[in-house]
Order: C-alpha cells, then structure tokens, then sequence
C-alpha cells in the first residue's frame, strides 16, 4: 500500500485492554497495531479507561462496560447499561473521526454496526466470535448490504455460522513471533489457556489430567469465580495449577515448557490465538474439532484434533503426543502466521475501501 495510513481502532468496551477481560480480542487488536505500524501507518487507539497497549497511543474513555455476547441467548435484545462505556466511546470516535482516514472496529457489540452509515470516515469490523444472537446477525448483515467487504473475519469456520459468510473477508491473524522461544525438551505438564469461562470448556481439560496423572497448568484472567470452585470441587484430585492471568513474556515462559496445549471450547471458536503461541513454541496443540482450531492444528502433525466434548479423545491425543515432532509445530507457526503475512493481508482490506 502506497498510502500512509491514519487509523483509529476502537476496542471492545468489556474490560481495560492489558486486564484479560477481552480474552483474544486484546492480543489480536495488539498484533494487528504492530503490523501495520511497522508499514508506516499511524495507529491511535480508543479504549476504556485505564487500558494498556504498550508504546501506542491510548484514547481512554470511561464508562460501564457491556455484557459479554457469549452471555447472551440466541433471542436476547440488545442492551446498553446506564452510563455505556460503549456509547461514549463511540461519542468520541465521532468527534475525532476526521482525524483519520479509517476506522477499525474490534466490538462484537451492535452499536458500532447501527452507527456505520452516521460517520463521515469508512469502518472496517472485526467480528471476533461466530454468530450468537440474531440481533447481531442482523446488524452485520445490514452493514454487508450497505457497504460491502467491509466484514472482516478470522477463519471460514467462524464465517459459516452466520448465513452471509460468502460476503465476508477472511483475514486470519498473525503474531510477533519474536517473542516465543521454542523449546525442545519439555517438562512433564500440560497447558490450559483461556479466560476461566464455562464456554471454554476448562472441566474437560482438568478430567483429562486427573485421568492421565499428569499436571496442568491453567493460566488465564478469572472470569467467573463460581465456575472455578465448581470445578475444583469437582475434581478435587486433579493434578492442577493456576498461574493467573499472564503477559505474553510471562505466557510463552510457561507454555514453552509443557508437552502439549489443550482446547476445550464449547463453542465455535473464531480463531483460538493460544494455538498460535504453543506452535511458535513447539508445543503441540490438542483441540476439539471446532471452529478455528480445526483451521490450525494439522491433525498428527501439529497436534491433533478430538471429537468436540470427548474427555476420552482428550485422553487417547495425550497418549499419543510422543509421535509429534516440537519442529514442526514451530515451522508452521512461522510460516503461516507471522506478523508480515498479517500485514499484507490488512493493507489488502483497506485498498478495497
């Protein structure tokens, strides 16, 4: 792209950036500003308050975050809580938008689509999660009819949830590979990363444990507490550790030395970042044949795909991790996706716009 681009990236408004409460939403809008900043363009971000994205500009906005959609029912209306955080990030955006040549938004949330034909400058969305209520299915079908290839998604498997996936760009992602070291000789652990959600499934990664004997290390932001007890209560012999919630350096430190991540989601998964950083790693990825992962894991090669809910499947893919090879896992990493591929690939979108 010949053009210098001014972008603005308007963040989720379900948690400060740097704090979790996005889950991959936050690592994705990060890697995605460090592709494009190294092509030259300038990049803002507006935030809720008290957000992080180190050596970016943060425009913080305060207010009360939204509900997650991953919350909501199939039917559920659209709800805007008193005092939105979301609403008045978007005041703002409105505001400063002609400071900019484009707008990308990273909300799974409706309001950004409704307000697309009121602003003066384009808006790319990234749809971060396949469809879950129909009145988000409507929302970003309208956008599609009325400015098209401006619907950027993940993987072909988020894509098929909604009923207009052939009207939708698909954009992968791609990540500083420079910050995951690889590791040949792990130690004798398995890895769960995710926020601690019901629909990430952590129940059947901790059965697999207690089944296998071998520990696991659970990292990830806490989300639902209650969850998390029910779990421990459970499987109160589950060979078990919580690291917390963890930087990408702290992440890959502790990633890096386990034989093998474990996904478990309950739901289609639009990308699942944490493959990326397991394979950029060498570390082999078991996950449910669901969503984007079945797009990432070459089955007995980079890991391998389960039949999704099978604590059993689990089982079998552990025992079998000794076929692997760590450098493969590594090599695909590198090749599929890197943040020069993730850059090519956006600078490609905005031409069209």
């Amino acid at each position: 792209m010949a053009k210098r681009l001014k972008l603005l990236f308007a963040a989720p408004f379900i948690g400060a950036l740097g704090s979790g409460a996005a889950g991959g939403v936050e690592l994705t809008l990060r890697n995605i500003a460090q592709a494009l900043r190294n092509r030259g363009h300038d990049i803002a971000i507006a935030a809720p308050q008290g957000s992080v994205v180190e050596s970016f500009q943060v425009i913080e906005v305060a207010g009360n975050p939204q509900i997650s959609a991953q919350t909501c029912d199939r039917r559920d209306p659209i709800i805007l809580p008193k005092g939105s955080g979301l609403a008045r990030l978007w005041e703002t955006i409105r505001a400063i938008q002609t400071e900019y040549d484009l707008i990308l938004n990273f909300a799974y949330d409706w309001l950004p689509l409704y307000l697309t034909p009121f602003l003066q400058r384009p808006v790319a969305h990234l749809i971060s999660m396949g469809s879950l209520t129909d009145a988000m299915d409507e929302a970003i079908a309208a956008v599609i009819r009325q400015f098209p290839g401006t619907i950027g998604m993940h993987t072909i498997s988020q894509a098929q949830t909604f009923p207009f996936s052939e009207a939708c760009v698909i954009l992968g992602n791609g990540f500083d590979l420079s910050q995951y070291e690889f590791c040949e000789t792990p130690t004798p652990q398995l890895a769960w990363v995710a926020r601690i959600a019901p629909e990430k499934g952590l129940e059947d990664a901790v059965a697999a444990a207690q089944q296998t004997g071998i520990p696991l290390k659970i990292m990830g932001a806490m989300e639902n507490p209650e969850y998390w007890q029910k779990i421990l209560q459970t499987y109160p012999h589950a060979p078990i550790e919580y690291a917390g919630f963890l930087s990408t350096q702290a992440l890959q430190s502790q990633l890096r030395q386990c034989r093998a991540l474990l996904m478990t989601p309950r739901w289609v998964e639009a990308f699942g970042n944490v493959a990326i950083e397991a394979l950029a790693c060498g570390v082999p990825v078991i996950g449910y044949r669901r969503g984007g992962i079945a797009e990432i894991v070459a089955d007995g090669k980079t890991g391998f795909l389960v039949e999704p809910d099978s604590v059993s499947g689990l089982v079998e893919a552990i025992a079998k991790l000794d076929q692997i090879n760590r450098q493969d896992c590594y090599k695909a990493a590198q090749t599929k996706y890197s943040l020069e591929a993730l850059g090519d690939r956006y600078e490609q979108w905005f031409s069209s716009f």
